[in-house]
């Protein structure tokens, strides 16, 4: 399937066999047999043959309308809305949600009203999607992962070696959380609500005393078991002293312990 996808994705025009190969690739990226990154030996590794799949979807696609109770939409062909049955064990609460077809979401994912999943991503078991909640194309969301209200996973497709946000197992991300640009937040991570992360955002530990930041070609990584919060830094040019101004900034304050994991326990009551 790789080499098919990649070939086809240097064709212009493309053939007519292309769909049918389209079609087989969006079956197993909804099945989640094959993902956009993958763990391996604790690196992940971008697989960027299936990002070229999902931009040959959109080429393929042509617009159709949809309608969903008195709403009416129009979207390429190749990604519409995917529907579940009890057979997925998935747990779709009524009021507004909607998964684009091409997302995996494993047995036992809960979502709450109202969020979307979008295409190529990939959302492990237990792991609970609440209200307002976006989870864009391609992230990688892990086991037993709490994406809270409002929370914000960017998504990537383009360029297509890029790295996607990857959430590890048992993370909890707090409310109107944003997290862009291909971080990695390893696993028994904590984000406080509000928290932001993106590569041009440098992670203050004061714990350890250091201070992460991306590289050209690795991503803001945030450590295992850190709790993360929303701070601030002061700006030390002249202008910015005159006024007293600071800029936002994540700082790591501590690790997880027996009472952070005390403070959001409820969660298995959740689900």
């Amino acid at each position: 399937m790789q080499s098919s996808i990649e070939s086809l994705a240097s064709l212009n025009p493309l053939p007519p066999q292309a769909r049918k190969t389209f079609l087989q690739f969006r079956e197993a990226l909804t099945q989640g047999s094959i993902r956009a990154a993958e763990k391996i030996d604790s690196h992940w590794k971008v697989n960027a043959w299936v990002k070229q799949g999902i931009l040959l979807g959109f080429r393929l696609g042509e617009l159709t309308e949809s309608e969903s109770g008195a709403l009416s939409f129009v979207d390429k062909d190749t990604f519409p809305a995917r529907k579940f049955s009890v057979a997925d064990r998935v747990r779709v609460v009524p009021g507004g949600s909607s998964v684009r077809t091409g997302a995996y979401l494993a047995p036992t994912v809960i979502c709450m009203p109202p969020m979307y999943i979008n295409v190529g991503a990939y959302v492990d078991e237990a792991t609970l999607v609440d209200s307002h909640a976006l989870v864009g194309s391609c992230a990688q969301i892990g086991k037993r992962v709490h994406l809270s209200a409002a929370a914000q996973i960017g998504g990537v497709l383009e360029p297509i070696n890029a790295a996607p946000v990857i959430i590890e197992d048992d993370v909890l991300v707090g409310g109107n959380c944003g997290v862009y640009e291909g971080t990695l937040v390893r696993a028994r991570a904590v984000l406080g609500a509000g928290t932001i992360l993106t590569r041009s955002t440098p992670l203050y530990d004061l714990v350890r005393g250091e201070v992460y930041r991306a590289t050209a070609d690795r991503p803001l990584e945030v450590p295992e078991n850190a709790v993360v919060v929303p701070g601030s830094r002061a700006v030390t040019k002249k202008v910015g002293q005159d006024w007293d101004l600071s800029l936002y900034t994540p700082v790591i304050v501590k690790y997880r312990d027996e009472k952070t994991d005390r403070s959001i326990e409820l969660e298995e009551w959740l689900r």
